[in-house]
């Protein structure tokens, strides 16, 4: 059977999948947990706590701050410390509520159970607001609020479900474990999004790098109706929402529509476990699986951790910074970030932490672009990525709109396939940055 894959570009870096088949292990409780209030897409949440208040786990402490926005809840028990800032993971200082933990009570609400419950008798608008009061958000890093997603405009119609199972970043391993883990939580919450968004067809895409996963998800989809685990090619960036849809569907998004134009709705399959969680066991979103890795980490692992975690934490439990360390990614190595220190906390999008080498960390030095186009043969959304480059370092972000930079989906494939080390990632997002805050001021007019 030939397998199936997007039409346009892709790369293929080295897997590195060091912390694969490693058990979930659930993290320590930290002694003072930071939970941001930004961890999502959109306006940041806004605090309904103050200093000195008490909280349990589950409690919800911030409410959403606008429409495209998300619920924040504590992942400890304890006392609010003070709302202030802290580095997170992109380097700049944003709001947070700092908690000292004292113990470790849930809210009473939360089923901490392990049964299974299939059984969903809620409304589709009654699941839509269950995932909302929960916060929950896209776990593939993108953090979309997800009961925005659940109500496309009335302008479009849902087909299909797509859930984002291939985990195409280098290194990560958490959603293939979860997997491995709780395949039945996942077909439940699967079918609770159907419902969510009225569709009777679902299918679950995963890289044919995880047959173990292929296999379980395959035997356990049986015995849901509409669900259909599909086999996909091995090739970077095959997560992207619009190479999923392609690759499942062969429908394109077109430049500056919606992915719901094509009728699917792309959800990640940890968020489908969070879904599962929401609805089924009343557990707002506090915690999720991270993977830490690094070819010269002592026990590359996957942890079950509370968000608001120090990341330093969680590197100690796996031995600890190796001697040779030249970077701390925030994520994977094509389209995460270097940290800036090993007290970031972790918040929802935290898929990863990726300990990097001196020799691993080091980029090659920049040289004048040989014009081999091996960049535009890379790049996933058809983009001149070398072009791109160039209009940025003439700051010419008139040129940068025309040539459709607001379509780049930031994977790196452009930077990873040059041979004269151009940082063309760097650019692009520096030229989408400005481009987006150019269409916006042009818009409030």
């Amino acid at each position: 059977m030939k397998l199936k894959t997007f039409s346009i570009g892709g790369v293929h870096p080295h897997e590195n999948k060091l912390s694969a088949h490693q058990p979930i292990q659930v993290a320590e409780v930290p002694a003072k947990a930071v939970i941001l209030l930004g961890q999502h897409i959109g306006a940041p949440a806004k605090p309904i706590v103050a200093k000195g208040d008490v909280v349990k786990v589950g409690t919800k402490i911030a409410e959403p701050g606008g429409f495209v926005s998300a619920a924040i809840h504590s992942s400890v028990s304890g006392k609010v410390a003070k709302i202030d800032s802290i580095i997170d993971a992109s380097g700049y200082a944003k709001p947070a509520i700092f908690i000292d933990v004292e113990g470790d009570e849930w809210e009473e609400t939360i089923d901490r159970s392990e049964t299974l419950v299939k059984e969903c008798t809620l409304t589709s608008e009654e699941i839509v607001k269950k995932i909302a009061d929960a916060g929950i958000v896209g776990l593939g890093g993108a953090c979309f609020p997800t009961q925005v997603k659940l109500c496309p405009p009335p302008a479009f119609k849902a087909e299909c479900v797509i859930i984002n199972a291939v985990e195409c970043e280098p290194y990560l391993t958490a959603d293939h474990q979860l997997m491995l883990e709780h395949a039945e939580e996942i077909m439940v919450g699967v079918s609770i999004l159907m419902k969510a968004v009225k569709v009777n067809k679902a299918f679950i895409g995963i890289e044919n790098n995880k047959p173990d996963a292929i296999q379980l998800m395959s035997k356990v989809a049986e015995s849901y109706p509409g669900i259909e685990v599909v086999p996909l090619k091995v090739k970077y960036p095959q997560g992207g929402e619009k190479q999923l849809i392609d690759a499942i569907t062969k429908r394109q998004v077109a430049s500056g529509a919606l992915p719901i134009s094509t009728g699917a709705v792309v959800q990640n399959v940890g968020t489908a476990f969070a879904v599962y969680q929401a609805v089924q066991k009343n557990k707002p979103l506090f915690e999720r699986i991270i993977t830490v890795t690094g070819k010269s980490l002592a026990k590359p692992s996957n942890f079950l951790a509370r968000i608001g975690t120090p990341m330093k934490q969680l590197i100690d439990a796996c031995g600890g910074l190796p001697e040779d360390t030249g970077k701390i990614i925030g994520g994977g190595p094509m389209m995460g970030k270097a940290l800036v220190n090993t007290e970031v906390p972790t918040a929802k999008g935290s898929s990863g932490i990726l300990i990097m080498n001196q020799k691993e960390a080091k980029r090659g030095e920049a040289q004048t672009c040989i014009r081999c186009a091996k960049c535009v043969s890379a790049c996933p959304m058809g983009l001149e990525s070398y072009l791109l480059g160039l209009l940025a370092e003439r700051n010419d972000f008139e040129g940068m709109e025309k040539a459709k930079v607001m379509d780049c989906i930031e994977c790196g494939s452009c930077q990873f396939t040059c041979p004269a080390n151009r940082p063309l990632l760097d650019y692009c997002r520096y030229g989408k940055n400005k481009v987006g805050a150019i269409i916006r001021a042009r818009q409030a007019k």
